[in-house]
């Protein structure tokens, strides 16, 4: 019996560990680390974006004027552009920025 009882496991709120990680809902802590988040969402999706437009670090790069290496480290989260810049990056692949509201 005792076996059985030591492989039970434990519930735990989620709310109560993303509080421990991360903060509690509303602190600085907490909306510095949903900040970092998107920033990482962020950079993957302009990566992805740019390898489904079939374009280059480089192509890309001579598009906005700028270098390779600032569009590897964008996106690798190194760095995060302006918004103006984002929006550069999001047209020279061909999209648009479409906001909704909530």
């Amino acid at each position: 019996m005792k076996a059985k009882e030591s492989n039970k496991m434990e519930l735990h709120s989620i709310s109560a560990e993303l509080e421990k990680k991360y903060g509690k809902i509303g602190s600085k802590e907490r909306q510095q680390s949903l900040d970092r988040a998107l920033e990482r969402v962020n950079a993957m999706y302009l990566s992805d974006l740019r390898k489904e437009a079939n374009i280059t670090q480089e192509q890309l790069a001579q598009q906005l004027g700028t270098d390779k290496s600032y569009i590897s480290k964008i996106e690798n989260g190194k760095i995060i552009p302006s918004v103006g810049m984002f929006y550069r990056i999001v047209t020279a692949l061909g999209y648009v920025v479409h906001i909704d509201k909530a």
